[in-house]
């Protein structure tokens, strides 16, 4: 989105409106995904979380073992998927459902 100054009207680019300061608070409000582990926890940027079953990782050639922990996790605005950093695999993505909050 697009801002002005206070009180002026905010240019959505999504949707191609014209929204008000208050309309557009209450969009952005309501387009955030909540992220949730594999018992419902809610997730969040900074996260750490365990793996709830072991893990073939696709290019890598590894399996990342059942209760292995990743620190701070991030979300990527996908519901289902959060991006993490492992030491030994770079850009590693994981679905929600395979990790529990720690």
């Amino acid at each position: 989105m697009t801002a002005g100054t206070e009180g002026d009207y905010i240019y959505d680019e999504a949707s191609g409106e014209w929204l008000s300061p208050v309309e557009a608070d209450a969009r952005t409000v309501s387009t955030a995904v909540a992220v949730v582990d594999s018992v419902g926890n809610a997730l969040a940027d900074g996260d750490s979380v365990t793996l709830i079953k072991d893990l073939t990782v696709k290019g890598a050639g590894q399996t990342l073992k059942r209760g292995t922990v990743i620190r701070s996790i991030r979300l990527t605005g996908d519901d289902q998927e959060i991006d993490c950093r492992h030491p030994s695999i770079k850009g590693l993505v994981l679905r929600a459902e395979f990790v529990r909050k720690v």
